[in-house]
Protein backbone atom coordinates (compact mmCIF):
# COMPACT_ATOMS: atom_id res chain seq x y z
CA UNK A 1 0.00 0.00 0.00
CA UNK A 2 0.84 3.47 -0.85
CA UNK A 3 0.18 6.85 1.54
CA UNK A 4 0.79 10.97 1.74
CA UNK A 5 3.10 11.50 4.86
CA UNK A 6 4.99 14.31 5.26
CA UNK A 7 4.35 15.77 1.57
CA UNK A 8 5.86 12.30 0.05
CA UNK A 9 4.18 8.89 -0.66
CA UNK A 10 5.17 6.15 1.63
CA UNK A 11 5.06 2.62 0.78
CA UNK A 12 4.27 -0.29 3.16
CA UNK A 13 2.84 -3.43 3.30
CA UNK A 14 -0.33 -4.04 4.64
CA UNK A 15 0.40 -5.78 7.92
CA UNK A 16 1.67 -2.62 8.88
CA UNK A 17 -1.23 -0.53 7.94
CA UNK A 18 -2.53 -0.53 11.58
CA UNK A 19 0.22 1.67 12.19
CA UNK A 20 -0.62 4.45 10.26
CA UNK A 21 -3.63 7.35 11.42
CA UNK A 22 -5.43 6.96 8.11
CA UNK A 23 -8.30 9.24 9.67
CA UNK A 24 -5.59 12.24 9.37
CA UNK A 25 -4.12 11.43 5.69
CA UNK A 26 -3.57 13.70 2.99
CA UNK A 27 -5.09 12.69 -0.40
CA UNK A 28 -3.31 10.10 -2.26
CA UNK A 29 -4.17 11.60 -5.57
CA UNK A 30 -6.12 15.21 -6.83
CA UNK A 31 -9.75 15.74 -7.43
CA UNK A 32 -9.90 16.40 -10.98
CA UNK A 33 -12.28 19.34 -12.51
CA UNK A 34 -12.69 20.07 -16.14
CA UNK A 35 -15.41 21.47 -18.35
CA UNK A 36 -17.89 19.09 -19.41
CA UNK A 37 -17.22 16.36 -16.28
CA UNK A 38 -19.98 14.23 -15.16
CA UNK A 39 -19.15 14.17 -11.63
CA UNK A 40 -18.72 17.00 -9.30
CA UNK A 41 -16.10 17.35 -6.70
CA UNK A 42 -15.44 19.81 -4.19
CA UNK A 43 -15.21 20.11 -0.64
CA UNK A 44 -17.27 19.24 2.67
CA UNK A 45 -16.69 20.75 5.60
CA UNK A 46 -16.72 18.36 8.11
CA UNK A 47 -17.54 19.35 11.99
CA UNK A 48 -16.35 16.25 13.62
CA UNK A 49 -12.45 17.01 12.67
CA UNK A 50 -13.06 20.92 11.86
CA UNK A 51 -12.09 20.70 8.34
CA UNK A 52 -12.56 20.49 4.73
CA UNK A 53 -12.69 16.83 3.32
CA UNK A 54 -13.00 16.61 -0.61
CA UNK A 55 -15.04 14.44 -2.68
CA UNK A 56 -15.31 13.63 -6.41
CA UNK A 57 -19.76 12.87 -6.81
CA UNK A 58 -22.75 13.69 -4.99
CA UNK A 59 -22.83 10.30 -3.31
CA UNK A 60 -19.04 11.01 -2.03
CA UNK A 61 -20.06 14.21 -0.93
CA UNK A 62 -23.45 12.65 0.78
CA UNK A 63 -21.27 9.76 2.53
CA UNK A 64 -19.08 12.62 3.88
CA UNK A 65 -21.56 13.72 5.65
CA UNK A 66 -23.53 10.81 6.81
CA UNK A 67 -19.85 10.04 8.34
CA UNK A 68 -19.66 13.18 9.83
CA UNK A 69 -23.06 12.87 11.55
CA UNK A 70 -22.28 9.35 12.59
CA UNK A 71 -21.80 9.31 16.21
CA UNK A 72 -19.30 6.70 16.48
CA UNK A 73 -16.94 8.34 14.15
CA UNK A 74 -14.00 10.36 15.38
CA UNK A 75 -12.44 11.09 12.60
CA UNK A 76 -12.20 10.85 7.98
CA UNK A 77 -10.41 11.34 5.29
CA UNK A 78 -10.80 10.56 1.81
CA UNK A 79 -8.91 9.09 -0.84
CA UNK A 80 -6.58 8.11 1.96
CA UNK A 81 -4.20 5.49 0.72
CA UNK A 82 -3.87 3.05 -2.59
CA UNK A 83 -4.10 -0.49 -2.48
CA UNK A 84 -2.14 -2.98 -5.05
CA UNK A 85 -2.82 -6.52 -5.93
CA UNK A 86 -1.98 -8.96 -9.03
CA UNK A 87 -4.57 -10.26 -10.30
CA UNK A 88 -2.99 -12.72 -11.84
CA UNK A 89 -2.22 -10.91 -15.37
CA UNK A 90 -0.92 -7.53 -13.77
CA UNK A 91 -0.67 -5.11 -10.67
CA UNK A 92 -3.79 -3.58 -10.11
CA UNK A 93 -4.18 -0.58 -7.91
CA UNK A 94 -7.49 1.31 -6.22
CA UNK A 95 -7.75 4.44 -4.01
CA UNK A 96 -10.90 3.88 -1.62
CA UNK A 97 -12.85 6.73 -1.13
CA UNK A 98 -12.87 7.41 2.67
CA UNK A 99 -11.35 5.92 5.59
CA UNK A 100 -13.14 6.64 8.94
CA UNK A 101 -11.94 6.02 12.54
CA UNK A 102 -14.57 4.75 15.12
CA UNK A 103 -14.76 5.86 19.09
CA UNK A 104 -13.52 1.83 19.27
CA UNK A 105 -9.87 2.64 17.64
CA UNK A 106 -11.18 0.31 15.02
CA UNK A 107 -11.45 1.46 10.90
CA UNK A 108 -13.66 1.35 8.46
CA UNK A 109 -13.25 1.79 4.92
CA UNK A 110 -15.50 3.28 2.47
CA UNK A 111 -16.17 3.06 -1.18
CA UNK A 112 -19.33 4.83 -3.04
CA UNK A 113 -20.48 3.77 -6.29
CA UNK A 114 -24.10 3.77 -7.61
CA UNK A 115 -24.74 -0.07 -8.28
CA UNK A 116 -26.21 0.50 -11.78
CA UNK A 117 -22.32 1.85 -12.63
CA UNK A 118 -20.76 -0.79 -10.81
CA UNK A 119 -18.81 -2.83 -13.71
CA UNK A 120 -16.74 -6.19 -13.14
CA UNK A 121 -13.52 -4.24 -12.87
CA UNK A 122 -14.64 -1.84 -10.15
CA UNK A 123 -16.05 -5.18 -8.73
CA UNK A 124 -12.97 -6.68 -8.47
CA UNK A 125 -11.51 -3.85 -7.08
CA UNK A 126 -13.94 -3.69 -4.56
CA UNK A 127 -13.45 -7.31 -3.70
CA UNK A 128 -9.93 -6.86 -3.32
CA UNK A 129 -10.32 -4.17 -1.05
CA UNK A 130 -12.32 -6.06 1.26
CA UNK A 131 -10.40 -8.75 1.57
CA UNK A 132 -7.43 -6.45 2.26
CA UNK A 133 -9.26 -4.80 5.13
CA UNK A 134 -10.56 -8.52 6.32
CA UNK A 135 -6.89 -9.08 6.84
CA UNK A 136 -6.06 -6.14 8.94
CA UNK A 137 -9.12 -6.11 10.82
CA UNK A 138 -11.03 -3.48 9.38
CA UNK A 139 -14.35 -3.04 8.24
CA UNK A 140 -15.70 -2.72 4.49
CA UNK A 141 -18.29 -0.88 3.42
CA UNK A 142 -19.35 -0.18 -0.10
CA UNK A 143 -22.35 2.45 -0.40
CA UNK A 144 -24.42 2.56 -3.52
CA UNK A 145 -27.32 4.61 -2.32
CA UNK A 146 -29.22 6.53 0.59
CA UNK A 147 -32.97 6.77 2.06
CA UNK A 148 -34.09 9.49 0.18
CA UNK A 149 -36.17 10.94 3.90
CA UNK A 150 -33.37 10.16 6.02
CA UNK A 151 -30.80 11.83 3.24
CA UNK A 152 -32.96 14.79 3.52
CA UNK A 153 -33.15 15.36 6.80
CA UNK A 154 -29.49 14.54 7.56
CA UNK A 155 -28.87 17.07 5.27
CA UNK A 156 -31.19 20.02 6.83
CA UNK A 157 -29.44 19.47 10.23
CA UNK A 158 -25.85 19.73 8.70
CA UNK A 159 -26.77 22.87 7.67
CA UNK A 160 -26.31 23.88 11.13
CA UNK A 161 -23.62 21.55 12.47
CA UNK A 162 -21.06 24.46 13.26
CA UNK A 163 -20.37 25.34 17.03
CA UNK A 164 -21.71 28.76 15.75
CA UNK A 165 -24.99 27.31 16.65
CA UNK A 166 -24.17 25.87 20.22
CA UNK A 167 -25.47 27.38 22.90
CA UNK A 168 -25.15 26.07 26.15
CA UNK A 169 -28.64 27.79 28.24
CA UNK A 170 -30.71 27.57 25.45
CA UNK A 171 -29.58 23.90 25.39
CA UNK A 172 -29.97 23.26 28.52
CA UNK A 173 -33.42 24.58 28.44
CA UNK A 174 -34.19 22.42 25.44
CA UNK A 175 -32.87 19.18 27.73
CA UNK A 176 -35.14 19.81 30.01
CA UNK A 177 -38.40 20.21 27.58
CA UNK A 178 -37.55 17.35 25.89
CA UNK A 179 -36.81 15.12 28.57
CA UNK A 180 -39.86 13.35 28.11
CA UNK A 181 -40.48 13.77 24.40
CA UNK A 182 -42.35 17.03 22.41
CA UNK A 183 -42.71 17.97 18.97
CA UNK A 184 -39.98 20.68 17.40
CA UNK A 185 -42.19 23.58 17.21
CA UNK A 186 -44.54 23.05 20.44
CA UNK A 187 -41.00 22.50 22.16
CA UNK A 188 -38.84 25.08 20.70
CA UNK A 189 -41.56 27.99 21.47
CA UNK A 190 -41.72 27.16 25.16
CA UNK A 191 -37.88 27.38 25.43
CA UNK A 192 -38.34 31.17 23.72
CA UNK A 193 -38.70 32.84 20.29
CA UNK A 194 -38.57 29.49 17.67
CA UNK A 195 -36.76 31.77 15.46
CA UNK A 196 -33.97 32.10 17.55
CA UNK A 197 -34.31 28.68 19.64
CA UNK A 198 -34.85 26.34 16.25
CA UNK A 199 -31.00 26.81 15.21
CA UNK A 200 -29.91 25.14 18.15
CA UNK A 201 -32.46 22.51 18.43
CA UNK A 202 -31.46 21.64 14.82
CA UNK A 203 -27.24 21.46 16.28
CA UNK A 204 -28.77 19.40 19.19
CA UNK A 205 -29.87 17.16 16.82
CA UNK A 206 -26.89 17.18 14.69
CA UNK A 207 -24.60 16.25 17.97
CA UNK A 208 -27.14 13.82 19.02
CA UNK A 209 -28.62 15.37 22.50
CA UNK A 210 -31.81 15.17 20.87
CA UNK A 211 -32.72 12.80 19.06
CA UNK A 212 -36.26 11.92 16.29
CA UNK A 213 -36.88 9.16 13.25
CA UNK A 214 -35.25 10.55 11.12
CA UNK A 215 -36.87 7.32 8.73
CA UNK A 216 -40.23 10.33 8.77
CA UNK A 217 -39.92 13.66 7.38
CA UNK A 218 -38.51 16.33 9.58
CA UNK A 219 -41.51 19.14 10.35
CA UNK A 220 -42.66 21.05 12.79
CA UNK A 221 -44.66 17.97 14.26
CA UNK A 222 -41.91 15.65 14.33
CA UNK A 223 -41.78 13.99 17.62
CA UNK A 224 -38.04 14.36 19.64
CA UNK A 225 -36.56 13.49 22.78
CA UNK A 226 -33.36 14.33 24.97
CA UNK A 227 -31.30 11.29 24.16
CA UNK A 228 -29.83 11.52 27.47
CA UNK A 229 -32.89 11.18 29.16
Amino acid sequence: MAFVEGGDEVRRKLVHAQEVSFERASAVRDFPSYRGQRNYPGLYYAATMDEHVGYESWLERDEAMALDFAVDVVGFASQPFWLFWSDGQRVRSHAPDFFARLKDGTGVVIDCRPSERIRSRDAGAFEATEQACDSVGWQYRLVAAYDPTWLSNVRWLAGYRHDRFADEAVGARLCEVFADGASLMDGAAEVGDPIAVLPVLFHQMWSHRLGTDLSQRLDAGAWAWDTAS
